[in-house]
């Protein structure tokens, strides 16, 4: 499916028929990735050590539902990165004195920060602004308020800034999956009218990639990103429409948005959705 001026036409998804693991079909349930077209069996998701105690029950929960579950390869966005990339990934984490494989605190997150903004620069330092967004940004990485970030969370949302930084957009656009694609424009469709898209409805559409579902909801134990258009009364579209009232009128009304620009301007959020941790691994702005 490309992504040219026009809106592209629904393209039919079709996972694999085969598990990713042992390549053999057979009649017992395969679990599919919501991200790319792989399938996995249960017991070979277990002898390879992908899942372990508790989250076989919750892969077989969640890979069925609307929400899905991501897979090994889709839920490690570090994967994303090139060599020459995570090269410099980890020459910037040695710099700063950030021990790998360790979790880290609010003071912790803060402090790298600062150093990662003085890099090549020693005069230069993060401005209030840009240190209260970093604050925010823990915060969306810490949904359950531990007090403290996972490493596997810290490490993807690390990744997300330098494919933002070092990567032209196109370069993004190739990274989305055609499942991904398809969501978007299901988003797309829900939300916009016609060929074009409202700024505000754009705006929702960013902060709806990272909407998740409640711990206590009925249909799942778990928490994990949702991406994907929203219903109206669903707790998620109420808490977007709020953030969308705190837009001035004019951001609001500014411009309408097409397909392309869409998808665009969305990418990078798309992307960050994919891991299954509760963690927002890329805090939209607003």
């Amino acid at each position: 499916m490309g992504c040219g001026t026009g809106l592209p036409t629904n393209a039919q998804v079709v996972s694999d028929e085969m598990c990713d693991v042992c390549e053999v079909w057979t009649a017992e349930s395969l679990f599919p990735c919501r991200v790319c077209t792989r399938v996995f069996h249960d017991g070979c998701l277990r002898r390879m050590g992908y899942i372990q105690g508790d989250s076989a029950a919750e892969v077989t929960e969640m890979a069925h539902t609307e929400t899905g579950w991501s897979c090994h390869y889709c839920n490690n966005l570090n994967l994303l990165l090139t060599e020459e990339e995570m090269y410099s990934l980890t020459e910037t984490f040695q710099q700063c004195k950030v021990i790998p494989d360790c979790s880290l605190t609010r003071e912790d997150f803060l402090r790298y920060r600062h150093q990662a903004a003085k890099r090549g620069d020693s005069d230069r330092a993060l401005s209030e602004e840009q240190e209260e967004q970093a604050a925010r940004q823990f915060a969306a990485l810490d949904p359950e308020h531990r007090g403290h970030i996972e490493w596997p969370d810290f490490l993807s949302h690390e990744s997300l800034l330098l494919l933002q930084q070092l990567r032209p957009q196109n370069s993004l656009l190739r990274l989305l999956t055609v499942k991904e694609r398809e969501r978007a424009r299901a988003t797309f469709l829900a939300w916009g009218s016609g060929s074009t898209i409202s700024e505000a409805e754009c705006h929702r559409a960013r902060h709806s990639w990272f909407h998740k579902l409640l711990p206590e909801a009925p249909s799942s134990s778990v928490s994990i990103s949702h991406v994907g258009p929203i219903a109206d009364s669903s707790p998620a579209s109420s808490s977007s429409k709020s953030q969308d009232k705190a837009l001035m009128p004019t951001e609001r009304e500014s411009r309408s948005v097409d397909w392309p620009t869409f998808l665009r301007e969305n990418v990078i959020y798309i992307l960050a959705a994919r891991p299954n941790s509760a963690a927002i691994h890329l805090k939209p702005p607003g």
